[in-house]
């Protein structure tokens, strides 16, 4: 594998390791299976820097703490991570635990690279200490409205449940478009059964049910009744969030969960160094690994590359993010300031929708992508 370069300065034999706490959820009701990508890949970047001689001669190392996808236990944690004398905070999947962690980052001086988490607003105010390698959701989601107005769909349903994340994605949706003829039909994934939502979609002539709710609960029943519906035979089913990136997806679902598009952040081909860290991350995972555990390996790979050039020191970290130039698995990595966002962003991350191929579920057909703002 290409490993990270090393810097030609060299720490003392004795010098204490680099420490970065790493926020992932791996107990539910967070996403576990996310969780378990994001740490591989946060661990395999770690074990790399290391091997090429680390950070100025100094050791990487993980502090690890589960989240739960829990706003509570996301702010102790960066409190009791900020106290141990972290130099960083990397990783969350879940976005409002990554909001909770990038506000208490933000109010102690800790530097926070989001790794996942994509709400545009992850602090009340812009801020240096905090910067993020996921599109914004703003960006993702309008790229999903434009595939479904390509795809022909103008009456569109979304069951949705309760939660900032999924009525933000509501609103960029709706206002993606509602001015190209697309409309916006408000299901509560929470009051109805699946069986009323299969007669609700019925009764208002949708032609695409997106799917905003949560995994396995109530996604998997949904799908199941839609699928199996006669009178929807011919409803695309989407679930822009990611929800089929995952092997449980199939796990559960079967045939049932193929041809569902969603969003997931890779380019069309990984760089020289990503195909290395792809087949790296397989062996760990003993499966193929998401967009996810990509996004954790360019986390540390990007930290490790600021902690030679600037040092350890918390607030150098956070006045640096403007001078980031690293060559990732998914391409170069540099954070701008984005109009609507609080936080310094990778502002070309690749975004794709894609689906499970129903003849061979373990193959993603690109359905509609974009490399740059959008």
């Amino acid at each position: 594998m290409t490993t990270p370069s090393s810097s030609p300065s060299a720490a003392p034999p004795d010098a204490p390791a680099i420490r970065i706490g790493a926020l992932v959820p791996l107990t539910r009701p967070g996403w576990v299976e996310a969780g378990r990508h994001m740490l591989a890949g946060l661990e395999l970047a770690v074990h790399d820097v290391n091997a090429a001689g680390g950070v100025a001669g100094r050791r990487f190392e993980l502090v690890v703490r589960d989240t739960a996808a829990d706003p509570g236990r996301a702010t102790a944690a960066v409190d009791e991570l900020a106290g141990l004398g972290v130099a960083a905070l990397a990783g969350e999947y879940h976005s409002v635990a990554a909001r909770a962690a990038a506000a208490r980052a933000d109010a102690l001086g800790l530097p926070f690279l989001c790794s996942s988490a994509v709400l545009d607003a992850l602090t009340e105010q812009p801020t240096d200490w905090v910067a993020r390698l996921a599109p914004p959701q703003s960006r993702g989601w309008r790229i999903y409205a434009d595939f479904l107005i390509g795809a022909g769909h103008r009456r569109i349903a979304v069951a949705a449940e309760p939660g900032v994340y999924w009525a933000s994605g509501t609103r960029i949706l709706r206002d993606r478009l509602a001015p190209r003829g697309g409309t916006v039909i408000d299901l509560d994934a929470r009051a109805l059964s699946p069986a009323a939502v299969c007669d609700a979609l019925v009764g208002h002539h949708t032609t695409a049910l997106l799917l905003l709710v949560g995994f396995p609960e109530p996604a998997v029943p949904i799908v199941r009744s839609v699928r199996r519906d006669p009178r929807l035979a011919g409803l695309m089913t989407g679930a822009p969030a990611g929800q089929p990136e995952f092997a449980e997806w199939m796990a559960l679902l079967g045939e049932d969960g193929a041809a569902i598009p969603f969003l997931r952040y890779l380019p069309e081909r990984l760089t020289p160094l990503g195909a290395c860290v792809g087949s790296a991350l397989r062996s760990r995972l003993a499966e193929a690994p998401s967009f996810v555990a990509f996004e954790g390996y360019d986390t540390m790979l990007v930290l490790a590359e600021m902690l030679r050039s600037h040092g350890a020191d918390r607030s150098r970290i956070a006045a640096s993010w403007r001078h980031v130039a690293v060559d990732g698995t998914r391409g170069r990595i540099r954070f701008l300031r984005t109009p609507g966002v609080s936080v310094w962003q990778w502002a070309s991350a690749p975004v794709q929708v894609v689906d499970r191929d129903p003849a061979e579920p373990g193959r993603f057909r690109i359905l509609h992508a974009s490399e740059g703002n959008t």
